[in-house]
């Protein structure tokens, strides 16, 4: 797991799990498992699909990617990996709850410092997962330090974590600088990190593409997406995801996420959004703070639930795309530019359901043309609850539509329901694409005692509960409220493989032996997750929902008699 103090460079390699991971994200080196778990085969788990491509937008004059690099030596890369592995870390994660897209459980992962004054951290989304966890950094000393969540994207693949700076004693910390417009086709490349458990590891690779498409890990899970991706043959495996790809300069021009498990190839995250994200989060959190003068991340994160793709000019004419259009999509792109980008789906009830159409190749937004990724989340982003011109052209006619910019954040779950071992929460953007369900109903993130014993299987989407309909978590919530030990109800759910399948189980409440249903909802100043007992809308406390459960328990002990 983590070797002795020494600097022994072998290898960093992208995060893969190892095999029965209950998610393909090749990153984290899986530990142990917690409650049961859905698991998929090695081929659902770890290969991916191929879908996009695009071209890097132009440097800032500030930054670190401007900086011209040093000739590449066997002495300058010595130095960069020694200066660099200092503010690398091991990342021990628990998974306390299934929440979302994710299973409880533990792994080692990767992540380095970005801002060594503020004890920030970056690494993967799926290290730090979605919902609540247990996290310590490990620096190259064996110092360890507790980790609490800091933000987590809610589409792409990374995510801040903290610590207090103040009890790290004999580390000396460096800050790795991010350079998002430093990565180019042909640059060599250093991957530092925590290979498959081993304290540091370095692997060398060179770049090959900037434009693959994201990953694609399972049907089930946390997928990337409206992205592109970096592609390297660096071979990485697991544990190794977090880990900073760096060049000669040791700047990180990218982030280690996932590999290919049959094959070398590694895929990396570029880092236009989260540099971004980065620093949003500096102006939010003053140097040197405690936990109270943390205040919570505003990371403005717009979206129209439409997952794009970026195809060839060759295929965009099969699509009916004019000479004129190309020629205007081939000028805003450069030499280099190959394709547009193309509507792939469109979740149900989302903004783009109607509006937008499978096939429409996307010309402009909001006025400006946008041929690529970051283009297009920077006006998402920037015009978050605005409706935008957007035009598109479909079947070769041109035509410019309206579309409203939804809250990418008000997708994606912050609160959980506990019921007797069991977890329920909002159908979020991430699953709601993978199922093609409308956001927002009552999904089964692990199913528990009471709902595991009447069969309901994880994944399910619940839709009424004693034959009151429960469309979203707090309706659900509240008629679970009403219940009491020893009540049996009828409950009705479907899977998304069948969900023109509506099935019907018996729910008995036989839960006296776990703590009492409760909401748990992350609070994003503090990283942790305040605990709310349920309770009828009558009963504004805790005292008072426990007064009725005790009458309720020994009535129905005197029934028993």
């Amino acid at each position: 797991r983590a070797s002795s103090v020494a600097v022994v460079v072998v290898v960093a390699s992208s995060a893969s799990r190892r095999r029965r991971s209950p998610r393909g994200v090749g990153g984290a080196l899986r530990l142990r498992s917690l409650p049961p778990r859905a698991t998929m085969t090695d081929d659902e788990e770890r290969e991916e699909l191929e879908e996009e491509v695009s071209p890097n937008p132009a440097t800032t004059m500030d930054d670190p990617s401007s900086e011209p690099l040093l000739p590449e030596t066997d002495a300058t890369w010595q130095g960069v990996v020694r200066r660099v592995s200092d503010g690398v870390v091991v990342i021990k994660t628990t998974g306390v709850r299934a929440f979302d897209t994710e299973s409880a459980g533990s792994a080692y992962a990767t992540g380095f410092v970005v801002d060594k004054a503020r004890g920030v951290v970056l690494t993967n989304r799926h290290v730090c997962r979605p919902g609540p966890v247990t996290a310590e950094a490990v620096f190259q000393n064996r110092e360890e330090v507790p980790l609490r969540a800091l933000y987590s994207d809610p589409v792409h693949d990374f995510a801040f974590m903290r610590f207090d700076p103040s009890l790290v004693k004999f580390q000396k910390v460096t800050d790795v600088p991010l350079a998002p417009d430093g990565a180019a086709v042909g640059l060599e490349v250093r991957i530092v990190g925590n290979d498959s458990g081993e304290k540091l590891s370095i692997l060398s690779a060179t770049l090959a593409r900037l434009d693959r498409d994201a990953p694609k890990y399972g049907s089930k899970g946390y997928n990337d997406f409206n992205t592109f991706y970096i592609q390297a043959a660096s071979g990485t495996k697991g544990g190794s995801s977090g880990s900073p790809v760096v060049d000669v300069n040791g700047r990180a021009v990218a982030l280690n996420a996932g590999s290919k498990t049959k094959g070398s190839a590694a895929y990396y995250l570029p880092l236009h959004r989260v540099k971004r994200a980065l620093d949003l989060l500096r102006d939010a959190c003053p140097a040197n703070p405690g936990d109270a003068e943390w205040r919570a991340p505003i990371i403005p994160r717009g979206t129209t639930q439409t997952t794009f793709q970026y195809r060839g000019f060759d295929e965009c004419r099969r699509l009916g795309v004019s000479i004129e259009t190309e020629a205007v999509l081939r000028a805003a792109q450069g030499v280099d530019g190959t394709g547009a980008l193309v509507v792939n789906d469109t979740v149900p009830g989302g903004p783009g359901e109607g509006v937008l159409v499978v096939g429409d190749v996307l010309v402009k937004m909001d006025g400006v043309v946008v041929v690529d990724f970051v283009t297009l989340e920077s006006i998402l982003d920037d015009n978050v609850g605005r409706t935008l011109a957007c035009v598109v052209e479909r079947g070769g006619v041109a035509k410019t539509v309206e579309i409203l910019v939804g809250d990418l954040h008000a997708i994606t779950p912050s609160r959980m329901l506990e019921i007797a071992g069991g977890v329920v929460n909002a159908l979020s953007y991430q699953q709601a694409r993978n199922f093609q369900l409308p956001c927002g109903g009552v999904y089964v993130a692990e199913p528990g005692y009471v709902l595991g014993v009447a069969n309901v299987p994880k994944h399910a989407i619940l839709t009424s509960l004693g034959n009151t309909p429960t469309p979203d978590l707090d309706a659900f919530a509240a008629a679970y409220a009403k219940l009491k030990e020893g009540d049996r109800v009828p409950v009705s759910y479907f899977v998304h493989a069948e969900r023109h399948r509506r099935k019907t189980a018996l729910l008995r409440i036989r839960a006296r032996w776990y703590r009492p249903a409760a909401f748990y909802e992350r609070n994003a100043a503090t990283g942790l997750w305040d605990r709310t007992p349920l309770a009828l809308p009558e009963e504004e406390d805790e005292e008072k929902a426990s007064k009725r459960r005790k009458v309720e328990e020994d009535d129905d002990d005197d029934d028993d008699d």
